[in-house]
């Protein structure tokens, strides 16, 4: 299928995407650096190059955006166009996750991954209640968990 905008257009478009200093990201480092947590940003030496690592409390931390990361919510749905692409694209991506995942739990390391809708869309959560959960997290050595949206039942009211 042809692409609806012409090469320079996706080319500008698909350079404002960024893996590193995104919103979401940016909004946890401030919140927990204002809460006194001091961390280290994407460090190169450990797999999968964790957003925030946390060495007193042996951590890392993952921001995760749905889409690209492949997350069973609201924010992720398979483009209709070129679906093999994106398909396979975003399952090697959650892929790596897991080899990541994976080689930091053998060097001793807690991994938090927090999904971009626990931060966005309708199923996000206050930012004061993540970055409790965080704080909890880091403190309190609650192993490897996730963080996202809040699911919500289809209420009738009457």
């Amino acid at each position: 299928m042809v692409d609806v905008v012409d090469p320079v257009t996706r080319s500008r478009m698909m350079s404002g995407i960024r893996s590193k200093n995104t919103r979401p990201e940016i909004l946890i480092r401030k919140g927990l650096h204002a809460r006194g947590f001091r961390f280290r940003l994407h460090d190169k030496r450990l797999p999968g190059k964790p957003d925030m690592v946390f060495p007193k409390y042996g951590a890392v931390i993952f921001i995760h955006g749905c889409f690209w990361h492949g997350h069973d919510c609201h924010l992720f749905k398979l483009p209709k166009t070129r679906r093999a692409f994106w398909h396979k694209k975003i399952s090697r991506n959650q892929e790596k996750d897991a080899e990541s995942y994976a080689s930091l739990r053998k060097e001793g390391w807690y991994i938090l991954t927090i999904w971009e809708c626990a931060l966005k869309g309708r199923t996000r959560r206050p930012l004061g209640e993540v970055l409790d959960l965080v704080a909890d997290w880091l403190v309190y050595e609650l192993r490897n968990r996730q963080i996202s949206g809040i699911k919500r039942r289809n209420v009738q009211q009457k």
